[in-house]
């Protein structure tokens, strides 16, 4: 009777910790790729104003601080856009580096991939002195499209001290920047109307995607890394967005938060032309098929054409 006693309590333990793991709240950490800007801007918004409410929004939410990645070379045609850079790192969020030029490994040297990362500093230092910039998100996500010039690059950053900030859940945003633009100017408020409502359709699918791949590659959820671009369309639809992610159940979490899951020392180590998300790397080599999924690519491309 004791026996039975004591296994059913072994029982009913393992239960709750299943529970538990199943209920473990998600995580998300946001950031920001291409600043001081990016994308096209709808008539009569100037570029400082775009990032300006991503900033108010940022605040209001009472979110962590957000990682921001900087394209430098933007400042030689603007170098206005430095206190853009500037108004970031004054409202407490963080700057990292994305490249001088946003060159694609796929395309240049590791050698010239390096100088770009290496002329990209005496920005950083100008406009961030006192900031932890040694983070690094590669352009377009592409790592490298052979494992050499993968590895060549993984040693020159680890050798100067920087982290690459992973993405581990991504649903193309600024697709939805260049339309809303064009839209705006035709004053196209049903094409707006339709932007808007895909926007918000096709984040929730991906965060359904990602969540689900992670599953299936951990067995459980990590947390997450999202990526965004500083848009005018991005800046309109933070607040819906940060929205429907607490409608989920995330808490909100700084990119060095997330990054401490061990799912993130993982390096899958393979030339991968095209890039992708950590997950998408880590499910081409373990043979897990990518979520079925849809983007509305054709019609965002055509409306307010």
């Amino acid at each position: 009777m004791k026996l039975f006693r004591i296994l059913v309590a072994a029982v009913v333990f393992g239960s709750v910790c299943v529970a538990i793991a199943q209920t473990k709240t998600p995580q998300v950490a946001f950031t920001f790729d291409d600043l001081p800007a990016h994308g096209p801007l709808p008539p009569d918004v100037a570029r400082p104003e775009v990032v300006r409410s991503i900033l108010a929004t940022l605040k209001a939410e009472k979110m962590p601080p957000v990682y921001g990645f900087v394209n430098g070379f933007r400042l030689t045609g603007y170098p206005y856009q430095a206190d853009i850079l500037k108004d970031w790192v004054k409202a407490g969020e963080p700057l990292g580096s994305h490249t001088f030029s946003h060159l694609s490994l796929d395309v240049v040297s590791a050698e010239r991939f390096e100088e770009d990362i290496a002329a990209n500093e005496p920005i950083l230092k100008r406009v961030d002195p006192n900031g932890d910039w040694h983070w690094f998100r590669y352009p377009f996500l592409d790592e490298g499209d052979t494992l050499a010039k993968r590895q060549a690059v993984r040693g020159y950053l680890n050798a100067h001290g920087y982290k690459v900030a992973e993405v581990t859940m991504d649903f193309e945003d600024y697709l939805w920047n260049e339309p809303y633009a064009r839209c705006m100017a035709k004053h196209d408020d049903a094409g707006v109307a339709y932007l808007e409502k895909s926007y918000l359709e096709t984040a929730d699918e991906f965060i359904g995607v990602f969540r689900d791949l992670s599953k299936q590659l951990y067995g459980h959820e990590i947390p997450y890394v999202l990526l965004m671009h500083v848009g005018a369309f991005d800046a309109k639809m933070l607040p819906r967005l940060i929205a429907l992610f607490r409608s989920k159940g995330f808490e909100f979490v700084t990119l060095e938060q997330a990054q401490k899951d061990p799912a993130y020392s993982f390096d899958p180590n393979i030339g991968y032309p095209g890039g992708g998300t950590l997950e998408e790397l880590v499910a081409k080599i373990k043979g897990v098929n990518f979520p079925d999924n849809t983007k509305p690519y054709k019609k965002l491309e055509k409306l307010c054409q």
